[in-house]
């Protein structure tokens, strides 16, 4: 019947259930894409290809995502999206102290590396495999650690030449240790993560 409360509530879900199923297309769509780029690289990355692993029409990824640069834009967003809820979380349980929140940040993204491996290539993909849009993109996920570093180098009056060697060191201390971990070199544990945390909060200690 017309005005009928129960009609218009399966009007709304019919209405509604277009929207929630173009919602999952795209994620099915974006992590099909970081699969896409863990096999085959950026240069290699083919929206025909993650069409047919997603079941879905060759024009679907363009409707999603207008063209391979946008498509590749939303991944590391996505991307960027996974890395800055953990990241805000550990931010906030030191909130004040600057130093506590680089060493913690910095060893909770090599976790975060660790236990996402299907992430990785996208976070330690060489530059040049971007061009300037997805480039930008990406290195706001470092933005904020590099903020951090030149915050707390203020707070203790430290000098520039001092706070590009600390954000040096940290960052190799990172990047060191997940591709330690990753090879093999050192066992994934929490006492190697131990030594990398207190190597880091070394660092920052340092004159």
């Amino acid at each position: 019947m017309p005005g009928d409360p129960s009609n218009r509530q399966e009007e709304r879900i019919i209405e509604e259930q277009p929207k929630a199923k173009r919602r999952n297309t795209r994620q099915e769509l974006i992590k099909a894409g970081i699969a896409e780029i863990n096999r085959h690289g950026v240069a290699g990355f083919s929206m025909r290809r993650i069409a047919q692993d997603c079941g879905v029409s060759c024009g679907a990824p363009y409707k999603h995502f207008g063209d391979r640069k946008e498509f590749i834009a939303a991944i590391i967003e996505y991307v960027n999206s996974q890395w800055h809820t953990r990241q805000a979380e550990v931010m906030a349980a030191w909130d004040g102290d600057t130093g506590k929140q680089i060493v913690e940040v910095s060893t909770e993204y090599i976790r975060f590396l660790m236990e996402n491996p299907h992430l990785r290539a996208i976070l330690t993909m060489k530059n040049e495999e971007f061009d300037n849009v997805c480039h930008k993109r990406r290195e706001e996920m470092s933005s904020p650690t590099k903020q951090m570093i030149l915050r707390y180098c203020q707070e203790y009056h430290i000098s520039e030449e001092v706070r590009e060697r600390k954000q040096y060191v940290i960052r190799a201390l990172i990047f060191g240790a997940a591709v330690q971990f990753e090879n093999g070199e050192l066992p994934y544990d929490e006492h190697s993560m131990k030594i990398v945390h207190d190597s880091i909060e070394r660092e920052l200690l340092l004159p």
